[in-house]
């Protein structure tokens, strides 16, 4: 039973969701890394729920991960 809004912090959510679906593609670490114009480090700490990425960020990663950035928001919990 949810006692507010968010269960997790965002840059947790975003993270788990792009490790989530990064996975579910088959891509690795490296591949996403480079084809979303990201530093590999960066984005290990994204999937982490350390990183704090940009909108733009998002877009590219999701433009890799083919899914709307909207969709790396998404609480899994909800």
């Amino acid at each position: 039973e949810h006692t507010r809004p968010y269960d997790m912090d965002l840059e947790e959510v975003v993270g788990e969701n792009v490790r989530r679906v990064r996975k579910a593609i088959g891509l690795s670490q490296e591949k996403l890394a480079l084809a979303a114009e990201v530093d590999l480090r960066y984005l290990g700490s994204i999937e982490r729920g350390n990183g704090n990425p940009s909108v733009a960020v998002l877009a590219r990663l999701a433009r890799v991960l083919k899914i709307h950035p909207s969709e790396l928001l998404k609480d899994s919990a909800d």
